[in-house]
């Protein structure tokens, strides 16, 4: 890692680039793209022609796994090859090392929360960018030195080793591994600030309440998953946290951060997110990252739906700011009226529907048919069955639908894959018409 490059993005972050109105955010958005479509016309065969061909962004068509994953040879621009960047991937994975790199680039895996595959490229110097972004958005305002960041990733590289100073130390942790093992050697580390998924967090919240883990951090941040009101909350109050803090972090980029008031923030500083409207504030981010060039990001559809924040976030940031993610799209439950017709139910109203259930702890949701939900509860017993079902039924009297069966199973945590509370997994024929 370039330390200078590392210490100039952050000051850059930090201090130099405030962006304090609309209309800067959007002229350094105009200004960077300008930039990188002139890089991706010379560098990117894939974008050559497809910029030949359409002329303008606006005119380029969308991307998603499959065209990244299907193109990849011609997306990037480092010379990278598909089937061996993902066989070292693959490899790093299975040994559960992390150290192995494609030249000066660092490769990956992500599942993401679809559950598909994906493969990423990243060079050296995005590489060192990020870790200038990230700490520029995380590190506490009053203090910038002596840090300790505890990290649980499913899977380590290169992009998040320590950056080796006095002032700034990473440590890796293992979500695959012990995680009795990981709580212990988390109390020894003490960390500063702590990053991990909102299951993890549960588990170390857990810990805190039973007395094994007091090394309370100043900050913790939940990553990689959707972050529940209820698990918010468990969380904040065993950990003893003010503010629950997120990093919206995935394959495609450093999409969003938490700021000191507790908002979500879009990161259009580097991002361009266009909108795709599902109805009541929510929308389907459609992200180009403005400098990433190893494995160009343009218009790029997520899965996800977010949700806008109607009001102005009071720290006063020009970035667009966001209420909440909601879950993936895919997972917007389906129920039906009676004469038949499709009512989209979204994950988070789900999920805040079983706020007012009691008797168990965790918990999962699955529509495994037309109107039949499968939940998966830590307690099984008579009046947690009759709670949660009473919840649904009256969600669903609430959206105008016919009462879905409701059917449960014992829950089994599995800390290997991203925990997804509300997911559907049948699919129906007016699936294209939501």
């Amino acid at each position: 890692m370039s330390k200078i490059r590392i210490i100039g993005e952050f000051a850059a972050v930090r201090w130099f680039r405030p962006l304090r109105s609309r209309r800067a955010v959007e002229r350094r958005q105009r200004r960077l793209l300008r930039r990188h479509l002139r890089f991706l016309r010379r560098h990117s065969a894939y974008f050559h022609d497809l910029l030949a061909a359409h002329g303008g962004f606006a005119d380029l068509p969308l991307m998603d796994k499959s065209v990244m994953m299907g193109r990849f040879d011609e997306i990037n621009t480092v010379g990278a090859h598909r089937d061996e960047a993902l066989a070292l991937a693959i490899a790093n994975e299975r040994s559960r090392e992390f150290d192995a790199d494609l030249g000066t680039n660092s490769v990956g895996l992500s599942s993401g929360t679809s559950g598909h595959r994906g493969l990423f490229v990243v060079s050296a110097e995005e590489r060192d960018a990020w870790v200038g972004t990230v700490l520029a958005r995380t590190l506490p305002k009053g203090r910038l030195f002596g840090h300790r960041i505890a990290l649980f990733l499913r899977a380590d590289n290169t992009l998040y080793e320590s950056v080796g100073s006095k002032a700034v130390s990473f440590s890796y942790f293992d979500v695959h591994a012990d995680m009795a093992a990981n709580i212990a050697r988390l109390q020894e580390y003490r960390p500063t600030i702590l990053v991990a998924p909102a299951s993890v967090l549960r588990l170390i919240a857990r810990a805190a309440d039973d007395g094994r883990f007091d090394a309370l951090p100043e900050k913790v941040y939940a990553v990689a998953e959707v972050l529940e009101i209820s698990d918010s909350q468990r969380i904040q109050a065993s950990l003893r946290q003010p503010l629950l803090h997120q990093l919206y972090q995935c394959t495609e980029g450093f999409l969003a951060h938490t700021c000191e008031r507790g908002t979500l923030h879009l990161n259009e500083d580097n991002i361009l997110v266009e909108r795709e409207p599902l109805g009541d504030g929510r929308f389907t981010p459609i992200i180009t990252d403005l400098r990433r060039r190893a494995q160009p990001i343009v218009r790029y559809r997520l899965g996800d739906v977010l949700l806008e924040r109607a009001e102005p976030c009071p720290c006063g940031s020009a970035l667009a700011a966001i209420e909440r993610i909601e879950g993936r799209e895919g997972d917007t439950l389906v129920f039906r009226t009676a004469e038949g017709l499709p009512v989209p139910v979204f994950a988070d109203v789900v999920t805040r529907a079983l706020l007012y259930a009691d008797g168990f702890d965790e918990y999962r949701v699955a529509q495994t048919g037309p109107m039949r939900l499968e939940v998966s509860l830590d307690v099984l017993d008579a009046h947690t069955r009759q709670s949660v079902t009473e919840e649904l039924h009256t969600l669903a009297d609430r959206v105008g639908s016919l009462r879905p069966e409701v059917f449960f199973t014992a829950y089994r945590h599995d800390g290997t894959v991203k925990l997804r509370r509300v997911t559907r997994t049948w699919r129906g024929p007016d699936d294209e018409k939501l």
